[in-house]
């Protein structure tokens, strides 16, 4: 409207220059009322000219430069035909070149809008991580890489290769890791670290040695103490300990010195498979070491091996002389004492050991009520296990997969499958994870109801949902059908477990390298 209304003031004043003033018409009293009519006819034909639309602009200028030719003549034009009054054709392309600002804060309020969702969906992506959904993840993570401007950190590939290993999902975490390489990022040992302990956290020992042998070849990927470590754990943890002793050797060889992580990882090995006077010599050495002295981890695995396997009185020795060592007790501490005594029904000594954490000003945390709650959930006392969950609640702390495994275990054992439904309902409320274990106790409340074809369900859901079903599945669902004589289903599910076994991780290998993010 600005412009419009200059436009008319410029052809205004213009016109204004080319007729003659009215005032000069009082000097010629002689002028008849034909000519007056006829002078101010013109006079308003030029101001309707001047504020018309600019595509009759030009014809309406013409015809009154030659209507005004009588009155004034010998006046030359103040600009060409086609020209605009005051500009010239230089300036008019000038300003048709220039991009107009209202454009350009388009273009700004674009790129600030996609920033912005750039931020939310990244924290939207470390948020899903936290919570360990793995297929949602990678699908933030597949919409920001598609964005022009985000360019993914090591940090991030860290997180969910991570996350994927914990998840049990080996080959995606592989595919990952080759996106990474293809985009452009560099390698280093801890990500190839990452990725070998996903194999080995699915027990996939060949494959994990094979990235150990891969990072050998790459100076600046060489294996340290924490890749050691954790082929280690997988090799104790399957009983391989002739790969135990392989593995010492290559470390000497290389001059890595096994620290106390390491040695606290064997001698957890050796004490579950019950090689106890190995546990002892690996103890003994770390006492006389300089570099892998035991500390409150050393205590509480040896601590959590005799406790786990009812040796109480054996554990409680073993609590005494690590404190006369010098070593003091955490949370974790207490609550290995808690669960252990939880197991064996020794509920006096489980309620001395919390008063005295929360003497010595031990917050109680998510395990030490998950093992409260195993410890009624393991006999069906429902009434103690919902009161230790509510108090736990009211505290703040926050429930995870094993509160829901225990709670669902405990009311099946309890014969309240109504409320196995109700925790499994307010689980999906909570978000919390679903993985193998939390399946294997929902598959095994409905055997325990005589409701197969719930379990069934449940079974194909737990497939559906990428979660990999473990020797616990296919125990439990066998004898559910034996009870009922149904050896046709046993036969199917030998068939597809067996398929399992032989296929491995190959499944995943259908996936191309984009579904990877986009699944």
């Amino acid at each position: 409207m600005a412009s419009a209304s200059a436009s008319a003031s410029i052809s205004l004043s213009f016109s204004a220059s080319l007729f003659p003033s009215p005032l000069l018409q009082d000097r010629n009293k002689s002028i008849s009322a034909i000519k007056r009519r006829d002078y101010h006819a013109s006079v308003f034909g030029v101001v309707r000219c001047a504020f018309a639309s600019p595509a009759r602009r030009k014809s309406t200028s013409s015809s009154s430069s030659s209507s005004s030719s009588s009155s004034a003549v010998g006046k030359k034009k103040l600009w060409k035909q086609g020209e605009f009054p005051g500009t010239s054709e230089a300036f008019m392309e000038g300003r048709s070149r220039k991009t107009p600002i209202k454009n350009i804060k388009k273009k700004l309020d674009r790129k600030n809008n996609a920033k912005a969702w750039a931020n939310t969906a990244a924290e939207a992506l470390s948020d899903l991580v936290l919570k360990k959904q793995w297929l949602q993840a990678l699908e933030v993570f597949e919409m920001l890489r598609k964005q022009p401007f985000y360019h993914p950190k090591e940090g991030t590939y860290m997180k969910l290769l991570v996350l994927l290993g914990k998840s049990g999902q080996p080959l995606r975490a592989q595919q990952l890791f080759d996106t990474m390489v293809e985009e452009g990022c560099e390698p280093t040992t801890e990500l190839y670290t990452a990725l070998l302990a996903s194999y080995c956290r699915s027990n996939l020992i060949d494959e994990a040695f094979s990235i150990l042998n891969q990072m050998k070849t790459l100076p600046r990927c060489q294996p340290d103490v924490f890749t050691y470590s954790t082929l280690l754990k997988v090799c104790v943890d399957a009983s391989r300990f002739e790969l135990v002793e392989s593995l010492y050797e290559e470390m000497d060889e290389r001059s890595i010195t096994p620290n106390t992580v390491t040695q606290n990882i064997v001698l957890s090995g050796y004490g579950k498979a019950g090689k106890f006077d190995q546990m002892e010599k690996v103890l003994s050495g770390m006492l006389e070491s300089t570099s892998s002295k035991p500390d409150v981890w050393t205590m509480n695995t040896i601590l959590s091996l005799f406790g786990n396997k009812g040796h109480i009185e054996i554990m409680e020795k073993w609590y005494e002389k690590f404190r006369n060592f010098g070593i003091e007790p955490e949370s974790r501490t207490f609550n290995i004492l808690i669960g252990a005594y939880g197991k064996k029904r020794m509920y006096d000594k489980m309620s001395s050991v919390m008063e005295f954490m929360r003497k010595l000003q031990f917050p109680w945390t998510t395990s030490t009520y998950n093992n409260v709650i195993e410890a009624f959930s393991d006999v069906g006392d429902a009434k103690n296990m919902e009161y230790t969950f509510d108090q736990m609640r009211a505290e703040g702390m926050r429930a995870d997969t094993k509160t829901f495994c225990c709670l669902i275990r405990g009311y099946a054992n309890a014969g309240l499958f109504h409320k196995v439904v109700s925790s499994v309902q307010l689980a999906g409320k909570l978000e919390i994870p679903e993985n193998t274990s939390f399946y294997n106790a929902v598959i095994s409340a409905c055997a325990k109801a005589e409701d197969l074809i719930e379990m069934e369900k449940v079974f194909n859901r737990m497939k559906d949902k990428q979660c990999q079903p473990d020797s616990t599945t296919y125990s439990i669902m066998v004898e559910a059908y034996k009870k009922e004589g149904m050896n046709d289903k046993i036969y199917d599910l030998e068939q597809e477990r067996q398929r399992m076994v032989d296929d491995g991780p190959k499944g995943d290998e259908a996936f191309s390298k984009e579904s990877v993010v986009n699944v």
